[in-house]
C-alpha cells in the first residue's frame, strides 16, 4: 500500500502545487558561486531551484529528478523540499540529513531500493543501540587453522569458542553494532598448502558458525594467509562465507569483486568498508586479483585501492579503510605505512584500520583522521605451542548522531589460550600506556578514548 501511495506522489509532483501558497523572494547560490534571487512560489518552482542550481557534492552525485524529489516530498513533506530549494549555496550535503534525518546516499538508495532502479547487493541495513551512535569494533589477526595451539584449546572446552573469550569480552563484541575480525585463514577440506611458506593456515569450513556465535558481522580477507592453500580453498573460502551470510571484503573472485566495499546502512548514514593488504613484499605467495582471476586486493603501489577509496567515499558518507601492513614483529610503525595512509587520507578515508604486524602499533590522527597502524594478534597462534601471553584490544569507532567519529582502543590480554578485557585482569593501565608510548601524535585517556594532540 505505501509503494502505491509513494508511486502516485513521485510522478505527480508538479500538482503538489496547488497545495501550497506564495513564498517570500530567496538567495539561492548557483553552482558557480553565483548568488541569484528564486521566488520560491510553490513546490513546482521549488523542484525547479534545485534541479537549476544544485551541485554535484550537494546531491551525491546522484542523477536526481523532480521524481526522486517527489518521492522525499511524499515521505518527508512538501515543506523539506522548499527548505531544500530555500538553501543559499547548494554545497553542504548535511542538509538532507539535517530536514529529514537521513543522508542523500541514504535518501537515494531509499529510493531506489522502492523503484528496483538499481542493484543494491552488498549493502545491509542494521538496528543500533542506539539512535545516537553507530559502534563499530574491529579485532585484529584471529585464526581457526588446524593444529595449532589456540584451535587446539578451543576443541577441548566444553563451549568451544565462546570459552576462548572472557564474559565482558564476549559482551562486548557481540553487542557492537558491527564487528569485524581479520580472518587469517581459508576455510577448506582442499588444497595443498603453499610450498616454500614458512606458516599456511587452514580450517574446517563447519567452524565458520563460531564467528556467528562470536557477533561478527563481516570479516577481512586482505591479508597473507587466505590463499595459504592455493586457489581452489581460497574459491572455497568465498562459498562458506556466502553460505553463513558473513560478508568479506578485501578479496573475490576477480578483481572487481576484490574492490567492491561492503556498505552498511545506520541511523540515517551509509558507511563504506574497504579493504587492502601490503603484504606480501618481498614475495608473492598471495595472488592478487585479476580481471578473470581469484586473488586479493593488494596496495604496495596505492592506485588500486586510491582508486577504490575516491569511488566509495562518492557513494557513502564515511569510508572506513582496513589495511594489512607494516613489519612483523616491530612495534613501531614504518614510513611506508605512513606514505600509505597519506594516500588514503587523500583518497577520502575517515578512518584506517591496521593489521599483520602480530603485536600492538601506535594510534595516530593525520588531518583529523584516526590511523590505527596495528591492532596485533587477538586470538591467534602459528604451531602447536600456546604463545606466550601478549597485549591486544579492538579499535572501536563510534559515529554520533552529529556526524563525529569518535575513536576508542579496548584493552586486551591474550593469556593460555583466552583473550580477556584488560579491566578483567587488572591490565588496562599498562597497555593503555603501551599503547601511549607507541603514540606520539595522540593522547589516551584511561577509558580508552584517543584524541588529537
Amino acid at each position: 500500500m505505501l509503494v502505491q501511495i509513494l508511486c502516485v506522489v513521485c510522478f505527480t509532483g508538479c500538482n503538489i502545487a496547488a497545495e501550497l501558497s506564495s513564498k517570500d523572494t530567496k538567495t539561492v547560490v548557483t553552482s558557480e558561486n553565483e548568488a541569484i534571487h528564486l521566488e520560491i512560489a510553490n513546490y513546482e518552482e521549488a523542484v525547479n531551484a534545485i534541479l537549476s542550481n544544485t551541485t554535484k557534492e550537494f546531491i551525491g552525485y546522484y542523477p536526481i529528478d523532480e521524481s526522486f524529489l517527489g518521492f522525499v516530498a511524499s515521505i518527508y513533506g512538501t515543506q523539506v523540499v522548499e527548505k531544500i530549494a530555500e538553501n543559499n549555496d547548494y554545497s553542504d550535503p548535511d542538509l538532507w540529513y539535517d530536514l529529514t534525518g537521513e543522508s542523500i546516499h541514504v535518501l537515494w538508495l531509499d529510493y531506489c531500493e522502492t523503484y528496483g532502479l538499481y542493484n543494491s547487493d552488498r549493502i545491509y541495513r542494521i538496528q543500533t543501540a542506539s539512535e545516537e551512535e553507530t559502534v563499530i569494533d574491529f579485532s585484529g589477526d584471529f585464526s581457526l587453522a588446524e593444529t595449532v595451539a589456540t584451535t587446539e584449546y578451543m576443541e577441548s572446552q566444553p563451549n568451544g569458542i565462546t570459552d576462548c573469550f572472557s564474559s565482558g569480552l564476549l559482551e562486548e563484541m557481540q553487542s557492537a553494532d558491527l564487528f569485524m575480525i581479520n580472518n587469517e585463514f581459508c576455510y577448506s577440506n582442499r588444497g595443498t598448502p603453499l610450498s616454500g611458506k614458512a606458516y599456511t593456515f587452514r580450517a574446517n569450513p563447519e567452524y565458520v558458525s563460531y564467528l556467528q556465535s562470536l557477533g561478527v558481522d563481516f570479516v577481512n580477507l586482505a591479508n597473507n594467509h587466505v590463499w595459504d592453500y592455493d586457489e581452489e580453498a581460497l574459491l572455497d573460502t568465498f562459498d562458506i562465507l556466502d553460505g553463513a551470510n558473513i560478508p568479506y571484503v578485501g578479496a573475490g573472485r576477480n578483481l572487481e569483486e576484490a574492490m567492491r566495499p561492503i556498505y552498511y546502512v545506520a541511523n540515517g548514514k551509509k558507511i563504506a568498508i574497504v579493504a587492502a593488504t601490503q603484504i606480501e613484499k618481498s614475495y608473492n605467495y598471495t595472488k592478487q586479483a585479476t580481471e578473470d582471476s581469484p586473488g586479493v586486493l593488494k596496495t604496495l603501489d596505492s592506485a588500486l585501492f586510491v582508486s577504490e577509496i575516491e569511488q566509495a567515499e562518492k557513494k557513502a558518507d564515511y569510508v572506513i579503510a582496513v589495511v594489512h601492513w607494516g613489519t612483523e614483529g616491530n612495534a613501531s610503525y614504518g614510513e611506508d605505512q605512513v606514505r600509505l595512509a597519506r594516500d588514503f587520507i587523500d583518497a577520502g578515508a575517515d578512518a584506517i584500520i591496521g593489521g599483520h604486524t602480530h603485536c600492538l602499533q601506535g594510534i595516530e590522527y593525520k588531518d583529523g583522521v584516526p590511523v590505527y597502524y596495528s591492532l596485533g594478534n587477538y586470538w591467534f597462534s602459528v604451531s602447536g605451542a600456546m604463545p606466550a601471553a601478549y597485549d591486544t584490544g579492538l579499535a572501536q569507532l563510534r559515529i554520533t548522531s552529529d556526524g563525529e567519529i569518535e575513536t576508542y582502543f579496548i584493552p586486551c590480554e591474550f593469556s593460555y589460550g583466552v583473550t580477556s578485557l584488560a579491566s578483567e585482569t587488572n591490565q588496562q593501565e599498562k597497555i593503555l600506556d603501551k599503547l601511549q608510548n607507541l603514540s606520539k601524535y595522540s593522547t589516551i585517556s584511561s577509558d580508552g578514548k584517543i584524541q588529537e594532540k
